[in-house]
């Protein structure tokens, strides 16, 4: 199966969150699988994803029957501000009904390039496998103002291609350490939705829609699920300068 690619594009943020939400569910209803891997994106518009599900969807998804993994985490402890998992805490995993063995957080307090080992151990051992790569079912993944997904900057593109399941990153201004999924990873998924809102945005939205040169420098660019569908969510901030 090669990739399917489908890009929404809503009238405003809360249209393109809501439907991805409705996405998620409708994913999930619809199969009879036993099992779901997800993972979550950090950032502040899934975390408006987050409070949706919580809301709406808390008493219609099977949550013991959805792991929550992480694409990324910042190399924090737990309880800090700048943590993906505490945000998914405080505004999911904490009101919905979710068995504490299905939440799999990347421990950004332990040393980095131990804990990317680690959580590499971890994905292998439950995941099903196609190929030599796990496969997520879904993976939900941002795009920065500078065109990063996950914890792939530009100019990292030896990471995208990494032989490795999870690797250590540096953000390029702050140099904060964070664990990341690499690209073979997010392209032996089932299925990505990428969540783009804001018009910050605009600019690496129309690079990589118009398949422009500069694109060619972005790790979002290059997400293509090999077996899979990706669908982008975006918002018509986001997709302003798109012809």
């Amino acid at each position: 199966m090669s990739t399917s690619v489908e890009v929404k594009i809503f009238p405003t943020q809360k249209k393109a969150v809501k439907s991805l939400a409705k996405g998620i569910y409708k994913f999930i209803s619809d199969s009879t699988q036993k099992r779901f891997d997800i993972a979550l994106s950090g950032g502040s518009t899934p975390k408006l994803l987050l409070d949706v599900l919580a809301g709406k969807y808390s008493d219609k998804l099977p949550w013991e029957r959805i792991h929550l993994w992480w694409g990324d985490e910042r190399c924090v402890p737990p309880d800090s501000k700048e943590s993906n998992f505490k945000m998914a805490a405080g505004h999911l995993i904490s009101k919905i009904a979710i068995p504490d063995e299905n939440i799999h957080r990347i421990k950004g307090e332990n040393v980095p390039e131990e804990e990317a080992i680690e959580y590499a151990k971890q994905i292998k051992a439950q995941l099903n496998s196609r190929g030599d790569w796990p496969v997520f079912d879904l993976i939900i993944l941002g795009l920065g103002d500078d065109g990063h997904t996950a914890s792939i900057f530009p100019y990292q593109m030896d990471v995208f291609r990494h032989d490795d399941i999870c690797t250590v990153t540096q953000h390029p201004i702050t140099g904060q350490k964070r664990v990341t999924l690499t690209g073979k990873v997010l392209n032996n998924a089932n299925r990505v939705f990428f969540l783009v809102t804001g018009k910050s945005k605009s600019m690496r939205i129309a690079e990589i829609m118009n398949d422009d040169e500069a694109a060619k420098l972005l790790p979002a660019y290059y997400i293509e699920p090999e077996n899979g569908e990706l669908t982008w969510y975006i918002d018509q901030d986001a997709a302003a300068l798109l012809q």
